[in-house]
């Protein structure tokens, strides 16, 4: 099913739409959404339509006042039955999918269910925009989901705003920068523009692939080699080799440069990636963050790689292993402290640099550091939840369960995070002896999730004491 623009829609469909315009003009949101809705029912893929009707949701559920919070409650406990029938319409009818998820989002436009039933309908109807529009919000909702930020990226792509689909993996990949799915999602999202402004686009009828209408075929295969996750060992330096000969009549691509690095860290030959590394900080990108980041990580995994290469039999294993490991931590402390120093104003160094003062006991330091990465938005609450374990430690633990408390009024969806924001201000409420107090918390983890570490114990262990 392909998006239809405006003009697409035949003349009754118009009509409905203007009389939706002018009660949405006129305040009357209810009949706007009946309006909407009904033009949606009938044509789906209209994207303009359904963006105003969202605009309409979310004005509607904004106006509500006190009597929203207690709709906003019912339309809670009724939307879980209305999901179930969506997700059983969803293999058959994906377009009824569609409109049952906007009939939940009717009295709650928020609803992560909804919208990911939306996504997933979407999808199945080839209605990217439609997904954007569901992604956007539920990203908005947990903003640290790495799942929807892909999938947002790869409807963005498929609308034809690929380097707006780059911005968004590229933060999440800031973010998470040992996330393999988040790095190839952005590798490919990379290639597939590399591809689009050259002029090599999909053939319309579906029958042509990026392979077949690229003239080099050569390049299309390395293409597809260069952005797996996990090469072979022969593809691997076949890609060094191509890449090498290409830098030898290409000095100045820098790009090639920052691949080789790449690829020799993946083969574990780091001082070599290190080589590929120190030319490009001699270049004129050397002041270049996300540079020094790389050449972090590619130390790092040099001290990992050395560390599992000791014989655990040996007699001096224990000595050896703590002193790489101590090596380590005094190398990427210093590291991070210089680029501190170099970009103040960035505070996702100063995140990095809050963990690993944790890491190392420093728990004034830590303190500090995670007090001004609170200001970036998308460390706010991991910032807030590691203050909190630095408080613990400290026994400050008025002041954790107070920073914990603040983060969790953060969080609206029940997501992994959440579960651990949860899990520390339980343990806090052991440290102050407030036993009923924890165990109220572990009671909230236990009744979605009772495999989550230890809750399972502690509140079966909790009933079984009251006997």
């Amino acid at each position: 099913m392909a998006e239809k623009s405006l003009n697409d829609l035949p003349r009754d469909l118009r009509a409905l739409l203007t009389k939706g315009h002018e009660a949405f003009q006129r305040d009357n949101l209810d009949y706007a959404i009946d309006l909407y809705n009904q033009v949606l029912a009938r044509e789906p893929g209209v994207h303009e339509c359904r963006k105003e009707l969202r605009i309409a949701q979310l004005r509607k559920a904004g106006a509500g006042g006190g009597f929203m919070s207690v709709k906003k409650l019912w339309s809670s406990a009724t939307a879980t039955p209305q999901i179930g029938k969506g997700q059983m319409a969803l293999r058959r009818n994906p377009a009824e999918a569609l409109a049952i998820a906007e009939s939940v989002l009717n009295s709650d436009p928020m609803n992560s269910a909804a919208h990911r039933l939306i996504v997933d309908a979407a999808e199945a109807l080839d209605l990217p925009r439609t997904a954007v529009l569901s992604l956007e919000i539920l990203l908005k909702n947990s903003p640290h989901d790495k799942t929807a930020a892909i999938r947002l990226a790869a409807a963005l792509a498929k609308t034809g705003d690929v380097s707006r689909g780059e911005r968004v993996l590229s933060d999440f990949c800031r973010e998470f920068p040992a996330d393999n799915d988040l790095a190839q999602a952005l590798k490919d999202l990379s290639a597939q523009k590399t591809l689009d402004e050259g002029g090599y686009e999909a053939l319309a009828d579906g029958s042509g692939s990026y392979r077949d209408i690229l003239k080099n075929k050569d390049e299309a295969i390395s293409l597809e080699q260069a952005n797996r996750v996990e090469k072979s060992e022969d593809v691997t330096q076949k890609l060094i080799d191509e890449y090498a000969a290409r830098l030898a009549s290409e000095p100045r691509n820098l790009k090639l440069v920052r691949n080789l690095a790449e690829l020799y860290a993946e083969k574990r030959e780091f001082d070599k990636a290190l080589n590929y590394y120190d030319q490009l900080k001699a270049s004129d990108i050397g002041n270049d963050a996300s540079l020094d980041r790389a050449i972090s990580e590619t130390v790092a995994k040099k001290f990992n790689h050395q560390i599992s290469a000791l014989d655990s039999n040996a007699p001096d294993y224990a000595e050896r292993l703590a002193d790489l490991q101590a090596e380590k931590q005094t190398y990427l402390l210093a590291e991070c402290q210089k680029r501190a120093e170099r970009f103040p104003t960035d505070l996702q160094i100063r995140f990095e640099m809050g963990q690993l003062y944790f890491q190392a006991g420093k728990l004034s330091e830590a303190t500090q550091e995670f007090q001004k990465a609170m200001n970036n938005p998308q460390r706010k609450i991991a910032s807030m939840n590691f203050l909190a374990q630095c408080f613990a430690r400290r026994k400050m633990y008025d002041l954790a369960a107070r920073r914990l408390q603040d983060a969790l009024k953060e969080k609206p969806v029940f997501d992994d995070e959440k579960k651990e924001l949860i899990y520390n201000l339980g343990a806090v409420f052991e440290g102050m002896n407030k036993k009923e107090e924890a165990i109220e918390q572990f009671k909230l983890i236990y009744e979605v999730d009772s495999s989550y570490k230890d809750v399972a114990a502690k509140v079966e262990g909790y009933y079984d004491n009251q006997g």
